[in-house]
């Protein structure tokens, strides 16, 4: 049984797929964060890299776009030689200050600006048209109409212009793939005239990729049904797929929270996750790579312990699979599972998770086990990561999940505190957090015979252990701002 759950009636629109009770994906939404693929610039080239055949190209935004050699217009149409082409470098295709259209094809990440490329798409409902693109492809999903559709694909276009059969074309008749061909050259013709009013770089067109993303999983949906808590979206699906039941919500509480997807979410954060016979994997996201730690935690199993680590990494292999498209987790990621002697365990293990991401729309490659035992994928990374979405990084630990503790604190603070101990001053007046002071209240005794001067203390609540040496001075004007008697 699959499931669209799809919250559209705030500004942060969401929508999550579920199929037999399980969650397996769920997209977000937001204004601020929204994805910029799929957008179209009119961009200018700032610098040529001979060395990264690159180039960087300002759209308008923060951070220049990165642009490769191999997607621009100009490389992709030039009529040498594909060998005489490559022993060229960018700059023979580009130079800086050239005026060009490019669309997004990754968000940027980090501190890496937004991958473009000079090859347009522009997407219709039986049709990806690329006015500068020069080839014509088919749908891998489509079986025995594939050469008739790159036949017709041939004849159609003109000499520079790409075709990519979606496919929903399978379903068309060859009048409505030319209505449509027709309309989106009309679209690019726009493009055109709207970025030669531009003076500067900047968005030309900007892709309305929640509603593409709903009706996409709409039109994958063999059965089932569709819940959605916006009229409008609602009738706009409604013709899309006669198969699927949809069912327009407007009661009091969150659709989210109604079909429990809001509990989903809170799992998908989590560092933890726990798998059914009591084992647990550990997620840790970093930057360069995810790890992922397969515990047997509170499974024991009931025969031999190799049955128990098989049982236990099948369903880790299985679990991961699922978390990595929920937490939309992309790049590099290494899965620790627990040590298997035997190779045909290793493979068996490899082949459920390969069969698992067969499910998976983004495109992932299982490289195999390394002699550690640890199995390396990756998996193509077009947006954020759930985690990037919803979290930040927190100010006290800065990310890393960890402070430097109240005893590390106190032998810091009690370290400079020697540094004064020839000074002239009766008391000093310590702000410092509970814990920070109970470390140091073990070895004033011992402080009191090297310092000439008396310890007061301002305790502050704080998320994080610290000290600050607020002020040196006489006895009573020190007491007195802390406080105490003496």
């Amino acid at each position: 049984m699959e499931k669209l759950i799809v919250n559209a009636a705030s500004r942060e629109k969401r929508f999550a797929f579920v199929r037999n009770n399980t969650v397996e994906e769920i997209i977000f939404d937001r204004p601020e964060q929204r994805s910029l693929v799929g957008n179209i610039y009119y961009g200018t080239v700032t610098k040529v890299l001979p060395g990264m055949n690159a180039a960087f190209i300002d759209i308008g935004g923060e951070k220049n776009a990165y642009l490769h050699r191999d997607v621009l217009p100009s490389y992709v149409l030039s009529p040498e030689r594909s060998i005489d082409k490559e022993k060229k470098s960018v700059s023979s295709f580009v130079h800086q200050g050239e005026k060009l259209l490019v669309q997004v094809d990754k968000d940027a990440t980090g501190p890496k600006g937004a991958r473009v490329t000079g090859i347009i798409e522009i997407m219709g409902d039986n049709l990806v048209y690329m006015p500068k693109g020069r080839y014509v492809a088919v749908s891998k999903k489509i079986g025995d109409e594939k050469e008739q559709l790159r036949g017709l694909g041939s004849r159609l276009k003109k000499e520079d212009e790409g075709l990519i059969f979606r496919t929903s074309s399978t379903s068309a008749t060859q009048e409505e793939i030319e209505n449509e061909l027709s309309i989106l050259r009309n679209q690019y013709k726009e493009l055109l005239e709207k970025a030669a009013s531009f003076k500067k770089p900047g968005m030309i067109y900007q892709k309305d990729t929640f509603t593409e993303l709903v009706l996409e999983s709409v039109m994958k949906m063999s059965s089932g049904e569709v819940f959605i808590d916006d009229l409008s979206l609602k009738q706009h699906l409604q013709s899309k797929n006669a198969n699927l039941k949809i069912t327009y919500y407007n009661g009091k509480e969150n659709i989210f929270t109604l079909h429990r997807i809001e509990h989903e979410i809170d799992k998908a954060l989590k560092r933890i996750v726990w798998l059914d016979n009591g084992a647990y994997l550990i997620f840790d996201e970093t930057e360069a790579l995810t790890i992922i730690d397969v515990n047997t935690g509170k499974f024991s199993g009931k025969n031999d312990y190799q049955d128990t680590v098989v049982k236990t990494n099948t369903l880790a292999a299985i679990e991961t699979a699922r978390q990595l498209k929920l937490r939309d987790i992309g790049g590099i990621v290494l899965i620790d599972f627990i040590d298997m002697k035997n190779e045909k365990d290793k493979r068996y293990i490899q082949e459920t998770i390969e069969k698992e991401f067969q499910k998976d729309k983004t495109r992932t490659k299982i490289i195999g086990f390394t002699s550690l035992g640890i199995l390396q994928l990756t998996r193509k990374k077009t947006k954020v990561s759930l985690s990037e979405a919803l979290q930040e990084k927190c100010p006290v630990c800065e990310g890393t999940g960890k402070i430097l503790s109240a005893e590390t604190i106190a032998f810091r603070l009690e370290r400079e505190l020697l540094e004064h101990r020839s000074s002239d001053a009766e008391a000093v007046l310590i702000e410092t957090t509970k814990e920070v002071k109970k470390v140091l209240a073990t070895h004033l005794d011992m402080l009191a015979e090297w310092l000439p001067f008396k310890l007061f203390f301002s305790i502050q609540l704080s998320p994080h252990h610290h000290y600050v040496l607020k002020q040196f001075g006489n006895l009573d004007e020190i007491a007195q701002k802390a406080g105490e008697s003496y």
